[in-house]
């Protein structure tokens, strides 16, 4: 028979091992948890004081990672997402500029074999040349300066 203390630290190493497959770290948070059972239970800690001191050292973990900046996720706007969206990132070429009402320049492009609408990014030169597609809005293609990507 295997004495309390083996068990819990059985247990938390079974979790390391899965962690490394998920990647998420909250595996690691409840194998912390288990570890802390496994000392309680070397200190001679009654069962109930075992699993209490494991889910309290598992919750306090688990907040902790939350709080950290490996628990948040970052949110990125899907329309200036790469991972997203292919053509972020991708080159045209703008022959002629147009100003658009409300002060913003517009141009139509071939791009992948079709016309679009293409829309200056704020701070952008409207010159005929290579630009970069920064975001997706819609049907209308949002560029910068070939010259001037800074991702």
């Amino acid at each position: 028979m295997m004495t309390d203390w083996i068990a819990w630290f059985a247990l938390a190493g079974i979790l390391v091992v899965l962690e490394m497959f998920t990647g998420t770290f909250y595996l690691l948070m409840v194998a912390i948890g288990f570890a802390a059972g496994g000392v309680a239970a070397l200190a001679g800690a009654g069962v109930a004081l075992q699993l209490v001191v494991a889910a309290l050292a598992g919750v306090i973990a688990t907040y902790g990672l939350r709080r950290s900046r490996w628990g948040k996720t970052a949110k990125r706007d899907a329309q200036r997402d790469p991972n997203v969206n292919l053509d972020i990132g991708q080159m045209l070429l703008v022959e002629e500029w147009s100003e658009a009402n409300g002060g913003a320049q517009t141009a139509r492009a071939m791009y992948r074999g079709a016309m679009w609408d293409v829309e200056l990014e704020a701070g952008s030169a409207g010159r005929p040349g290579r630009y970069v597609i920064r975001e997706v809005r819609g049907n209308r293609l949002v560029v910068a300066e070939a010259g001037s990507v800074n991702q």
